[in-house]
């Protein structure tokens, strides 16, 4: 994020797209509530109506994928109203010609024509956006998880720089981040290319600082990103796979394809649970949760913020940081530490960005730091870009891109377009919100949003079971019907094993950063009896229900047996002729 979360209140527009904001990030979608009641200005883009669309000013419901050709037609139209900033365009950016000559063929005619929205509303958010100087864009997966997911980020970025809505309070780009700590894994280098804060592992200076540092000599060739290490697997380039706090079995693309990646290498799984992935391991190591260690978490808005242990460890699991180091003695890397903060000090002297970051510091007032933080009387750093870009020489790029059709809704045989989602009640692959029981009853199970158009053609009802069919494999769910989404569209979440990511896509991938195209699968749907559905999907119902009886013994320690047996019927676990309660 260039700005703060609570820079969204200091905001006059606040542009949403690509973000089911209340559902995913709830904290800050209050936020943006609270600042549309108090008079700010909101445009919502996305496909489907989202709870924030509502109380937006502009909703425009685009098609998915069409990220890219709203830009470039809100700019078309900013450049011939001439509402572009003119003195911080020549001061802080180059690329502008190509830029201009890039989006003259996007009029709000044919910008209208790609999105499947009215040219009017695209011209009402681009004359709102570039109003004022304190214009807010807030995105989130839905811009990044296309084929084209970069190319949506860097047309956001024209929009900021061509309004010189940068470097100051209440504007700027800010992606919402999907984890509470996905911003502090890469900060410490947990990519492909990089060291800590994004220091190039191909860098020789670079290369050279972390050999002094380390005392080993270190590889400066890039690695491979998460979805190039399955294929790379199946091709007998990776032999072992060392998974930490991550359940690709359920949320990495083309399901069939991790699992047959999982069952031919060496599988090491680090995490609290057996997870989907896990049961797959040749071996588990458990590790402890985070209210049983001490560390920091970085935070989307790059704050750099202490946790604390607050309950003892259980039986006989690790900390990450001493499972790994461990792991590196017995490979014959000496190191030893004694606590988490020795690893934050070490990693302090080779990472300017968080050089002046301390523990004292953090914990002083609670608040945390946000990094770049070069010094320990540095205060920290809100906002960036004040003094322009950080780009070298304080000049931003303007890229010029043109908008390109997915794929995957090219082929007439799948002629739906599935969105995967989030969802308020669960939170990424289950692992932890699942064996709470509350949630579970609220989201047990998966399913699919359809418009009612769609539903009528297929002669289908709400409450029906249907299969959902892509080139990758199918998935048997039960439907809702939604006002919520244009026909032609679909919603499902990903939460769940065997669910939606049995039909992603893991070939197809962004050019530039490998991710696949999670918001734009093409599928058919066909209605299906529940008896064929249950009977598809059983290997995930009798583990939901093997889960429940383990839990529902549980609660017996504290809640009366009638009340267990009430949850366990509910469940659809419950077996009066075992007596198992008894």
């Amino acid at each position: 994020m260039t700005n703060t979360i609570e820079d969204v209140k200091s905001a006059d527009v606040i542009f949403v797209t690509g973000s089911n904001t209340t559902e995913a990030h709830p904290v800050m979608g209050m936020m943006i509530r609270q600042a549309v009641a108090e008079g700010k200005k909101l445009i919502v883009a996305d496909p489907k109506r989202i709870d924030l669309a509502n109380i937006a000013d502009v909703y425009l419901q685009i098609k998915p994928g069409t990220s890219v050709a709203l830009s470039n037609t809100m700019l078309h139209i900013i450049f011939s109203e001439g509402l572009e900033d003119k003195e911080y365009i020549a001061a802080h950016t180059e690329g502008i010609e190509e830029l201009r000559e890039c989006v003259k063929p996007y009029t709000p005619e044919k910008g209208a024509e790609i999105c499947g929205v009215d040219k009017d509303l695209i011209i009402k958010a681009a004359r709102l956006y570039a109003s004022t100087h304190k214009s807010y864009i807030a995105y989130a997966m839905g811009i990044t998880q296309h084929l084209n997911g970069t190319n949506n980020v860097m047309s956001l970025s024209n929009l900021a720089l061509v309004t010189g809505n940068l470097g100051h309070e209440g504007c700027g780009i800010n992606p919402l981040r999907g984890q509470n700590n996905v911003q502090g894994a890469c900060d410490m280098g947990a990519l492909p290319t990089d060291y800590p804060a994004y220091q190039k592992v191909f860098d020789p200076a670079v290369q050279e600082k972390f050999e002094k540092a380390w005392g080993v000599p270190l590889n400066p060739k890039k690695g491979l990103t998460v979805t190039q290490t399955i294929p790379a697997i199946l091709e007998d380039k990776v032999k072992v796979l060392y998974i930490m706090g991550e359940n690709p079995m359920v949320s990495d693309p083309d399901t069939h394809h991790v699992e047959q990646a999982l069952e031919k290498a060496f599988v090491v799984v680090q995490d609290l649970f057996l997870t989907e992935t896990a049961e797959k391991a040749d071996v588990v190591l458990p590790v402890t949760c985070f209210a049983e260690k001490d560390g920091t978490f970085s935070n989307t808005e790059r704050r750099v913020q202490m946790v604390r242990q607050a309950v003892p460890c259980k039986g006989q699991s690790k900390n990450d940081w001493e499972v790994i180091m461990e792991l590196m003695n017995r490979l014959g890397y000496s190191c030893h530490y004694d606590k988490a903060e020795d690893i934050f000090n070490e990693m302090r002297t080779v990472t300017p960005s968080y050089a002046g970051i301390t523990y004292e510091k953090i914990a002083k007032d609670g608040q945390g730091v946000q990094w770049p933080c070069p010094s320990e009387d540095h205060p920290g750093t809100p906002r960036l870009h004040v003094n322009g870009p950080s780009r070298k020489g304080g000049i931003g790029l303007l890229k010029a891109m043109d908008w390109a059709a997915s794929p995957e809704t090219e082929n007439e045989e799948y002629p739906i377009t599935l969105m995967t989602c989030r969802i308020l009640y669960h939170y990424h692959t289950r692992t932890m919100t699942d064996r709470t029981i509350a949630i579970h009853y609220t989201a047990p199970r998966n399913y699919i949003e359809l418009n009612a158009d769609d539903a009528l053609a297929n002669k289908i009802e709400a409450g029906d079971w249907v299969s959902v069919t892509s080139p990758r494999g199918t998935v048997y769910c039960e439907v809702r019907i939604e006002d919520t989404l244009e026909p032609g569209v679909a919603w499902m979440p990903f939460h769940y094993g065997g669910g939606a990511n049995v039909l992603t896509d893991a070939h197809n991938l962004d050019p530039i950063c490998s991710i696949p195209g999670y918001k734009q699968v093409g599928v058919r749907i066909a209605k299906v009896s529940e008896e064929v559905a249950l009977k598809q999907t059983e290997r995930v119902q009798s583990n939901e229900r093997s889960y429940f009886e383990n839990e529902v013994q549980n609660i017996l320690w504290y809640q009366e047996p009638s009340e267990a047996i009430a949850l366990k019927e509910r469940s659809g676990c419950y077996q009066p002729e075992e007596n198992r309660l008894r």
